[in-house]
């Protein structure tokens, strides 16, 4: 019998939030509580130093998909599920379709580009204020924004491939490349979704009126295609070196003769650089991010539901040391009344922030008020940073 599907965790529409502190419903008081929040000294007395956890909220403005948000594929996609960790390692044509659909959505995700938010959060780590980023996104737009401040990527990247055998990794360009070589058909296909413009708009309702459903991580949907006949390659190295089993025997790599991966082989499995659903976060990724909560000494959450329990223990670690915990997401977020259960009614900011409001629009209206207090000129002198003077304007030059 087949072992039953995995329940996505968390699907259902969160309770709405509590804003904190309640002047924060407007846009001045949002930006006044967490000018607050990022700039107050420690406890001790010192200066402050922030750790930022991302989610897919905050990559909507660069034209991805997200989860959980008013359009999000599991309010809009009902029957949305991503593939399962065992089923792709154990499913031949669980992969084929995999690849498939990445293949068709890859285009749109790598021409997207790091938006707003992702330059806000860069100043704020020129300012001395943030110290370190967690992001569950795998879109690589926090490294592109901002090479220069630590960033750990929870759940992987897309960016490479990974080979399940002996983990070599592979761009995800030369993958794409080899996808359309081996897919002539679809590669045709791809050009002509293309060239009716329907992976140009970023409007989910757009896309399924053309006969597609557009999920996070690159993932293109066209329902009837024909994903049997895909085709996608073997791991090089183990193909030219063939690994050796837990058993000690050596594993079978064969490929067809155009190269694709043949079904009677045992090792020499690509797949995303990802961590997948039912898939272990790598014990080193881990231990850095607890490590990251360690060092801060307060949590700024932003565009993130926490519905993942990966990203949720994190906030649940800096609660757990009583540090602050400020967050800006548009909907509810996993628990979060509890992490500011015992929050004085009539602070300001300092202690615990909740704000409902885009990022992309008020992380840099943030950047710009925090730039002209008295704070960010001490800030920036202990902080090591160039600031670059980035306005409005230039934020939207970034984009272009």
């Amino acid at each position: 019998m087949r072992k039953p599907y995995m329940r996505i965790p968390y699907t259902d529409v969160l309770a709405a939030p509590t804003i904190i502190p309640k002047t924060a419903a407007t846009v001045s008081g949002a930006l006044a509580a967490l000018q607050e929040f990022l700039t107050v000294p420690s406890s001790s007395g010192s200066r402050p130093s922030t750790a930022v956890l991302t989610g897919a909220g905050i990559s909507v403005a660069s034209g991805l998909a997200d989860y959980r948000g008013n359009k999000g594929t599991y309010r809009v996609n009902k029957t949305y599920r991503p593939i399962y960790y065992h089923e792709f390692l154990g499913n031949h044509e669980a992969r084929k379709r995999y690849w498939a659909r990445s293949f068709l959505g890859w285009t749109t995700l790598h021409k997207a580009k790091p938006n707003a938010t992702h330059f806000a959060i860069k100043q704020l780590g020129d300012l001395g204020l943030v110290q370190s980023v967690i992001t569950q996104n795998v879109d690589s737009f926090h490294s592109k924004a901002h090479p220069n401040l630590p960033t750990i990527e929870l759940h992987g990247y897309l960016r490479s491939c990974v080979c399940t055998s002996c983990n070599e990794e592979l761009p995800r360009d030369a993958f794409q490349d080899e996808l359309a070589r081996l897919n002539p058909a679809w590669a045709i296909f791809l050009q002509e979704v293309l060239a009716t413009g329907a992976l140009d708009t970023e409007n989910p309702d757009e896309r399924r009126a053309r006969g597609m459903k557009t999920n996070p991580d690159g993932d293109v949907d066209i329902p009837g295609a024909p994903y049997t006949t895909f085709r996608y390659p073997a791991c090089p190295k183990c193909l030219a070196h063939p690994p050796t089993m837990g058993d000690g025997t050596s594993a079978t790599v064969e490929v067809d003769s155009d190269g694709a991966w043949a079904a009677n082989s045992t090792a020499g499995i690509l797949k995303p650089a990802v961590v997948m659903f039912g898939e272990s976060i790598r014990e080193p990724i881990k231990k850095a991010a607890e490590t990251a909560i360690d060092d801060a000494d307060r949590l700024l959450v932003l565009g993130t539901s926490l519905a993942t329990y990966s990203a949720w223990r994190l906030a649940k670690q800096a609660q757990s040391q009583n540090k602050p915990i400020g967050i800006v997401n548009l909907g509810g977020v996993r628990g979060e009344d509890a992490f500011f259960v015992d929050l004085d009614p009539s602070q300001t900011g300092a202690r615990g922030a909740r704000v409902e409001m885009s990022t992309d629009e008020l992380l840099p209206a943030l950047v710009e008020k925090v730039r002209r207090s008295p704070t960010a000129a001490a800030a920036h002198e202990t902080s090591g940073h160039a600031i670059e003077q980035h306005g409005a304007v230039v934020f939207k030059d970034l984009l272009s």
